[in-house]
Parts: structure tokens; sequence; C-alpha cells
């Protein structure tokens, strides 16, 4: 009994942490202060849930509990006269949550303060004066609910690394007096970008695994696909929050078709598309359509999510728009244009026009500096030049790019490719040919 109650509380705790979190700042303005006493919040479920049962509004007494906890703090440090006032009426406010009536009527009145709270901690919590390791670690934990060492699992570093990450997060952010806002004008602008990006890292960390001996982190896909949600219904004129949302929907949609039973990758041409979620490409191809209709269309992340959403609609993969993305590709270059985003529109080009005309745009490309340790350039460069019959170069470059994978998984898919170009010999089969890979 006791461990479905605690079960239940680690439940309650990864829906509703971030709300507590974000409400109790607004209250004490110190993310790290904040953290500490929704902690003590949760030690108390722990303590009196277990004795005397799970209360009907769990939420709700996590909540209440880390405010009372957050205005003892405040008492605590003597606040000036006017502070003590403006609390005095909030303690009045806490007091009145013990009738449970109150608790229902309190919930509807504070839904807009509550989404502008989680507002400002999602935006706190990706504030560019932290480095990108530092963003992802700390929204992991602030807004995915996740613990130091799931964290440490889901990004392959040790765990005393990851908490140091966190502790210095907290630090820098205390020390620079960052504002406990959400920016405006300009700033803003700038700043949902910045959210933008680190939740997408979390969503194509899960998606794709860099390194270890999986192909995907699904877990990690899940809280950054459950972070887009949250950034959707609390920033609903954002078109590209829903750009992004489409985006990973659409992506998350095949992640059941991405691997056997072994583990092993089934690349996207490969893939049994019977198994593609329905109810999260209906859900993707919504918030794309609710990007679009906020002026979005050409937003990066929507431009993106138009990419997933050709394939989506092709019954197999040989009904795909091919040529449509290779528009796509040619628009998104013009919005942002990068050697990564012309790398993945050699490859359309490759599927609507001929590897020939794939492997013109490709090659000026291995030039590129920035691409110099990017695996996906030899190994698309390796899947044209095998499908022209260069088999030597092809495998060649197959071999490249296994050396540069930092992924298990994608190492032996790699290598299997290369394999599969090597010089036949008398007696050896094409069964075990492997898959085609794709960027």
């Amino acid at each position: 009994m006791q461990s479905a109650t605690h079960q239940a509380i680690a439940a309650v705790w990864r829906i509703d942490a971030a709300r507590v979190v974000a409400v109790v700042a607004r209250m004490v303005r110190d993310i790290g202060v904040a953290e500490e006493l929704a902690q003590d919040a949760l030690v108390a479920a722990l303590e009196h849930w277990p004795r005397d049962g799970i209360p009907d509004k769990p939420g709700a007494w996590l909540m209440t509990t880390a405010k009372r906890r957050a205005l003892d703090h405040l008492r605590h440090l003597k606040l000036q006269d006017a502070r003590h006032e403006e609390l005095g009426h909030d303690l009045q406010a806490q007091e009145a949550l013990v009738v449970p009536d109150f608790v229902d009527a309190l919930d509807a009145a504070r839904q807009d303060d509550i989404g502008d709270d989680l507002l400002r901690l999602i935006f706190t919590a990706c504030h560019p004066v932290l480095s990108t390791d530092a963003r992802v670690a700390l929204t992991l934990k602030l807004l995915g609910g996740l613990s130091t060492h799931e964290i440490a699992r889901a990004c392959l570093v040790p765990e005393p690394t990851i908490a140091q990450r966190i502790v210095r997060a907290k630090r820098t952010l205390s020390d620079a007096k960052v504002p406990y806002e959400v920016p405006r004008g300009a700033a803003l602008v700038e700043r949902l970008a910045s959210v933008l990006e680190v939740v997408y890292l979390i969503f194509n960390e899960g998606y794709t695994a860099t390194a270890g001996e999986d192909w995907m982190r699904p877990a990690l896909a899940q809280e950054a696909l459950r972070l887009g949600r949250m950034l959707a219904g609390i920033a609903p004129r954002a078109p590209e929050v829903h750009g992004l949302l489409a985006l990973m929907e659409l992506q998350a949609s095949r992640m059941a078709a991405r691997t056997d039973a072994g583990g092993r990758p089934i690349l996207l041409p490969d893939q049994d598309r019977g198994r593609w979620d329905r109810l999260l490409i209906r859900r993707g191809l919504d918030a794309l359509e609710r990007a679009r209709t906020l002026g979005g269309e050409r937003g990066v992340y929507a431009l993106q999510a138009a990419i997933a959403a050709c394939h989506a609609r092709a019954a197999r993969s040989e009904e795909t728009d091919w040529h449509g993305i290779a528009a796509l590709y040619a628009s998104l270059a013009e919005v942002a244009p990068s050697p990564v985003v012309e790398l993945n529109r050699a490859v359309a080009v490759g599927m609507a026009d001929g590897p020939a005309a794939g492997l013109a745009i490709i090659d000026p490309l291995c030039a590129n500096p920035a691409l110099r340790r990017y695996q996906w350039l030899p190994s698309v460069r390796g899947d044209l030049l095998e499908k022209l019959g260069r088999r030597d170069e092809a495998r060649a470059e197959f071999m490249r790019a296994a050396e540069l994978a930092g992924n298990g998984r994608e190492r032996d898919l790699l290598l299997a490719r290369a394999e599969h170009c090597a010089p036949r010999t008398e007696g050896r089969g094409l069964h075990a040919a492997p898959s085609r890979p794709r960027p």
C-alpha cells in the first residue's frame, strides 16, 4: 500500500512540480529557494499521505503546503512593512485554502496567474546568461520534474556533473540578478527563441541519441513534448511555439516504428507506417495549422514541421512528395541558412531528381568546416554514391561516417552499410543487406 502511495506521489510531483515551483518563485523571487520550498512540500507529502491517505486534490495540497512554506520563509526574512502588508493579504488567502470549495474557486480564478508563473519560470530557466548545457539541465529539473539521477542518465553524464550544473545555474541566475519575469518587446522574441531551442535540443537527444548504445531515449523526447504542450497552453498566440509542437508531435509519431525488437534502427524508408501513431500525427497537423493561422507559416520550426507532415501524409514511402520537401528545404535555407539544412535539401533533391543531382549539392559541402565531424555528411554521400554504382567510394564514406558516430547503434548501422558495399565474394547473398540510412 505504501509503495502504491509513493508511486502516486511521484506521479503527482511529475505533473505539478513545475507549477508549484513557478508560483513559489514568484513569491520569493529566487528559483533556488523556490525549488527547496517545493521539495519541502514533497517531503511533507511523503510524510503525511502514506499515513492520512492521498488528498482529493493532491496538486492543490502540494501548492498550498509550498506556499505556506514560502510565507514562513518570507516572514523569517523580516521584510519591509510594505511587503509585510502584501503578504498579509496573501496569508489570508492561503488560510482559506483549507476550505475545499474555496480550492475549486481559487484554481479557476488563478489559472491565468499560474500560466504567467510558468512562463516566468521557463524564461528564467532558459535565460541566455546560462550555457546551453546548464539551460537543458535546469529546465529538465524545474519544468520536467526529473531527478538529478534521471537527468544524468538521460544526458549520459555523471550525476555529480549534472548536480554541479544545476547548482551553478541557480547561482549564476542569482548573481546576475536575472529578473523573474517574462521579457517584453524585442527581448521577448529573443528569449522565446532560446526557450524553444532548449526544448528542441531535449527532444532531438531523445529522438536520436548522440551517444550511448540506444538509438533513442523515449523518456527524454516525451519530456520535451510535455514542455512543448505546456508552452502552447500558456503562450497560445506564439506561432513558433505551435510550429515546434507540430514538429515534435509529427516526429514522435514515428518512434514506435524506428527500432526493431532488438533495438536496432529502422530508418524512414523501411518503417512500417502502420505503426505510426495516428493520434500524434493528427495533433501535429492541427498544431501546424494553428501556426499557419497565426502567420507563422515560414517560421523555422513550422517549415520543418511541414516537411515532417509530407512524410506523415504518405501512406507508403514511394508516395512521399520529395519535390515538395525539396522546395520546403529551399524555403528553410532562406529563413535559416545552414550547411545542415543544405545537406538535408540534397537528400530531398536526390530522391526527387536522382542521386547525381543530390551529389552535386553535397560535394561542395565537404569543404565546409562546420560539417567536418558531422557523420551524416559522409553517410548521405555514401548513400548517393552507392545508388550511382560507385561502391568503393561509397564504402569509404560509410566507414568514415562510422568513425565519426558517437552512438553505438548508429555506428553498427553504418558499418553494415560499408560491408554491404564491399566487393562481392562467392556465396555471399544479399538477404542481410541493411536499411538505407537517412539523416
